[in-house]
């Protein structure tokens, strides 16, 4: 009888040991490549980046950076104070995205969640920071899970034109939704510096990734792409800032769209509106602010500064109400949004995930979010 315990007790383990190394199994790759390692074409480019220091990518920014390396004091009873408020209270409003081509000479723009939003401009496709996981972490058992589905399977998106990324952090560079885009998708990847490493990991064909440094640019598919400046960080693993991060601006004929990535607010935004401004749509973050990271994630004020400095006409708020990364509810991004643009005469929209905007049509603000908070 003990003998069939102890056996027990064994298959158990074993099988316990197994599952375990199933579901970690994909976490090597997760973490991606030290780009340092990946070729001597690419350690060249970046050796000679503005931005390259010794080892590493470095913020050039005037006004110093502070991130946080040790957790502030009180973190841990702030964590388990308000739990509930740092998630929707209900389901959140899904809508089906547009058919059909997008506007020849138009633009529009739409939310899948965070800050995955797809821009369709004079014609033409971008898909910005794809992230389609249900959680953003190198394993799909623990971290941020999100507040709501997709609105659009991966494999029902319409075929783009480019896909750009700001930068590696899981939020932003997903390696099963690149592996998808992959297969499902024939427009080339645009990534700033070193990025390209973790993409040729993935499987993406070299002759799809173009990758970047700050003020270089590429046309694709008629659009003008401009890698811009960000005031932010890198890193998948234990290592930090082995690649860079950045900002975008798509520029077409007519039309103009700049979308910020992660950053923290600084004083560079005027210079990149007054170089490729002004816009007729911003994406701006406006969640996962702290003041134990103030300097990496701007807070709703500080992106609607970030707008009128770029010299944008229409704000459309993302990096909020998907994942739960900061301590504030889940609700106060939007609202104070919503104040500070008021106040200020900004326009803005705040489309539910999945909600078609054009911006010569823009709805007005309804405040669905304001029952979920």
């Amino acid at each position: 009888m003990a003998g069939m315990r102890t056996a027990r007790r064994i298959l158990a383990g074993g099988a316990l040991a197994a599952a375990a190394g199933w579901a970690l199994r994909g976490i090597p790759a997760e973490l991606g490549v030290r780009p340092l390692t990946s070729g001597p074409d690419r350690v060249s480019r970046m050796r000679r980046s503005p931005q390259f220091r010794g080892d590493t990518f470095v913020n050039p920014m005037s006004e110093p950076t502070a991130l946080m390396t040790t957790p502030p004091v009180g973190l841990l009873a702030e964590l388990a104070r308000n739990k509930e408020q740092r998630h929707p209270a209900g389901p959140i409003p899904l809508r089906l995205p547009p058919s059909g081509p997008p506007p020849a000479d138009g633009l529009r723009a739409v939310w899948y969640g965070h800050a995955s939003t797809l821009v369709e401009i004079e014609g033409r496709r971008v898909l910005f920071d794809p992230v389609w996981s249900n959680r953003v972490s190198p394993s799909q058992l623990v971290g941020p899970k999100r507040h709501h589905p997709l609105p659009v399977d991966i494999g029902d998106l319409p075929q783009v034109d480019a896909i750009a990324i700001s930068h590696d952090h899981y939020d932003h560079l997903d390696m099963a939704t690149v592996r998808s885009l992959t297969r499902t998708q024939k427009a080339p990847f645009l990534v700033p510096l070193g990025i390209g490493a973790h993409l040729e990991r993935w499987g993406v064909p070299l002759y799809r990734i173009i990758e970047l440094d700050w003020d270089e640019e590429a046309e694709v598919a008629g659009l003008r792409f401009v890698a811009t400046a960000a005031r932010h960080f890198s890193g998948r693993a234990f290592t930090r800032n082995d690649t860079l991060w950045g900002s975008w601006v798509v520029a077409g004929p007519s039309k103009r769209v700049f979308y910020a990535g992660d950053s923290g607010y600084f004083q560079g935004y005027r210079g990149i509106g007054a170089a490729h401004g002004p816009f007729d749509l911003t994406l701006m973050p406006i969640g996962a602010y702290s003041p134990a990271w103030p300097d990496i994630h701007m807070n709703p004020e500080e992106a609607v500064n970030a707008h009128l400095d770029l010299g944008g006409k229409l704000l459309l708020p993302v990096h909020w109400a998907t994942f739960t990364l900061a301590l504030h509810p889940w609700v106060e991004p939007v609202d104070r949004l919503w104040r500070e643009a008021k106040a200020r005469d900004v326009e803005i929209v705040v489309p539910r995930p999945g909600e078609g905007v054009d911006v010569t049509a823009v709805p007005s603000v309804d405040g669905w979010w304001e029952t979920l908070g």
